[in-house]
């Protein structure tokens, strides 16, 4: 918690206005029972009415002002919290945004979901209490000891011997419960990604007729979050109910004694009923405190995991010294690089050399798990390699900006990804000022124009989440006219014609050859008709690089490439 405070400095000027409040709100509180016990005393048993109205008008006004400076510390404390929540998610939010893939891996999108969200919300939920409780708490049960000592010093020796036995209750609650909150939040995120991937792969849960299987699942997850809140809420139940004890047999304690006190002209009646309501005071702000420990240690779990996610560097960063790539070139070299992923035994990609060129098109094909769709991953610096160097425009990649290496390049992933927005905020997200005219095109080349204007309305028609509303052949060309309407130096295809039937595959490339002639154009695929025309053409077997060259010499000299053509076509076809 005490991490996240910085947060709360552009609030600096609201949050000393609530203490203050909350200062005079105790002060009120603290002082009425004086005035009441005063009016018995001075007003009621010498039947003074005059008096009895004028400290009684007084106890009036003393009250409202309490109560003005209660309505005034509540909502500042609100607005505080909701501008202190609305702070610390934008700032989670762009420090996940500059995370690598690593980080996402080791993390998890289900967690980091919970996390900006749930965790934020148990942190300001427990912010609005302590800005009203950690002044109130405190002093209304020092003030309280004070006044009640100031109004008969031996009776508070009935709480010298409550208030300990209620504050080590307290503790004892308290430590039992935080490591089942916990536990909580780690059950929450387990509960969470079941209903994401539950969410997610619909169709393929309902297409292997798995639904009771998912449910079972999600019943499971379900029911292991509800036994531990059930636990602890078991546990932080007891808490009210022995405070109430605690209170209800403090009080007869003091009327007990008390009266004895009367009885003996030691005490007067007023101070009496003052006393007893200084001792509700008292121990009503130990209540206070006590949900205080219930609400704080869910939210200093929340925090620490908070805290978590702000504190985990990225892999990947800018170097203090960018270079600047030349304009307008678009090389790529690969010199010697390896690269293995975080805790696999054996390297993705080992000891890769080839040279992508400015108006040339480089292919790479290999079977399932040989390292194609890592290999284009690696030039946006999605991950960075573990030893050789990637030369863009004659510069390593790592000494470049990221915004700057990313800015060079139109990349169309293996799984085509739309946003919620219009066909045209779709394509634009490739360049953000591109102009109708600009679209269009994109869309032409890419060869979804026939579809979206067959669309209600055209490029403003609404693409629903996740891009349900279109075929996966359709969403692939929006991606295409996506990465096109940028009119990148480099062009990356990974897998992204798969969902393209042969005719409008062979349209798309004998339309991409224009449009992309003086770009360095990198094209993963699976499909030997796709990579056949192209410039050079890069077999990937088991990580490592089996052959470089045209189709033609590959067929001579490269025997994965020879299986993987024969595999797919015929001796007609490949004559």
């Amino acid at each position: 918690m005490k991490k996240l405070s910085k947060f709360l400095k552009p609030f600096a000027l609201s949050v000393g206005i609530v203490l203050i409040l909350v200062f005079l709100q105790s002060l009120s509180d603290l002082y009425l029972p004086t005035l009441m016990a005063d009016i018995v005393d001075n007003g009621v048993v010498k039947g003074d009415s005059a008096y009895i109205w004028k400290i009684g008008g007084f106890m009036l006004l003393v009250a409202a002002g309490g109560m003005i400076c209660s309505v005034g510390a509540s909502y500042f404390s609100a607005k505080i919290a909701s501008g202190f929540g609305k702070l610390l998610r934008s700032r989670v939010f762009s420090h996940v945004s500059g995370f690598s893939l690593n980080e996402f891996d080791q993390i998890g999108t289900s967690s980091l979901i919970t996390r900006t969200t749930n965790d934020i919300t148990q942190v300001q939920q427990v912010l609005v209490m302590m800005l009203r409780m950690m002044i109130m708490a405190p002093m209304m049960c020092i003030g309280g000891i004070i006044m009640a000592v100031s109004k008969d010093a031996k009776l508070t020796l009935v709480l010298a011997v409550s208030l300990p036995i209620l504050v080590l209750v307290i503790a004892i609650l308290a430590k039992k419960g935080l490591p089942l909150f916990k536990a909580m939040q780690a059950k929450l995120d387990s509960l969470n990604r079941v209903l994401r991937e539950n969410l997610t792969g619909i169709r393929v849960i309902r297409s292997f007729n798995k639904i009771e299987h998912e449910k079972k699942r999600f019943d499971m997850a379900n029911m292991d979050l509800t036994e531990t809140a059930i636990k602890v809420n078991k546990i932080m139940a007891l808490l009210m109910p022995l405070m109430m004890i605690f209170l209800n047999l403090t009080t007869v304690a003091i009327i007990w004694f008390g009266s004895i006190r009367i009885s003996n002209g030691h005490m007067q009646v007023g101070d009496l009923m003052a006393f007893i309501q200084y001792a509700m005071q008292i121990m009503f702000s130990l209540i206070m405190v006590s949900m205080m420990f219930v609400m704080i240690p869910r939210a200093s779990v929340s925090a620490g995991r908070i805290n978590e996610v702000l504190e985990l560097t990225a892999d990947i960063s800018d170097p203090a010294s960018p270079k600047k790539p030349a304009e307008d070139k678009g090389s790529v070299v690969f010199r010697d690089v390896t690269f293995c992923y975080p805790g696999a035994e054996i390297p993705a990609l080992s000891n890769i050399s080839f040279t992508m060129k400015p108006g040339e098109t480089t292919a790479v094909i290999g079977g399932t798990g040989s390292g194609k769709s890592t290999l284009v991953n690696l030039i946006p610096r999605f991950y960075d390699i573990d030893s050789g160097s990637i030369l863009v425009d004659g510069v390593d990649s790592r000494e470049m900006k990221q915004e700057d290496l990313r800015g060079k390049i139109g990349f169309v992933p293996q799984q085509a990804v739309l946003f919620s927005g219009t066909v045209a905020e779709n394509i634009r997200f490739g360049k953000e000022a591109a102009s109708e005219e600009e679209i269009r095109h994109a869309a032409e080349i890419a060869q979804a124009k026939n579809f979206i204007e067959e669309m209600p309305e055209g490029y403003e028609s609404v693409i629903s989440q996740g891009g349900t509303n279109v075929s996966g052949g359709q969403k692939q060309r929006l991606s295409i006219a996506r990465a096109l309407v940028r009119k990148p130096e480099i062009y990356i295809f990974d897998d992204s014609f798969s969902s393209l039937d042969f005719k409008t595959d062979a349209k798309l490339r004998a339309a991409l050859k224009d449009e992309t002639a003086e770009a360095a154009v990198l094209i993963v695929a699976q499909r030997v008709s796709t990579i056949m025309d192209a410039d050079q053409i890069i077999v990937l077997d088991e990580g490592t690089i089996s052959g470089i060259g045209t189709h033609k010499e590959l067929m001579k000299t490269n025997e994965v490439y020879r299986e993987i053509v024969m595999s797919q076509l015929s001796e007609e076809e490949i004559a």
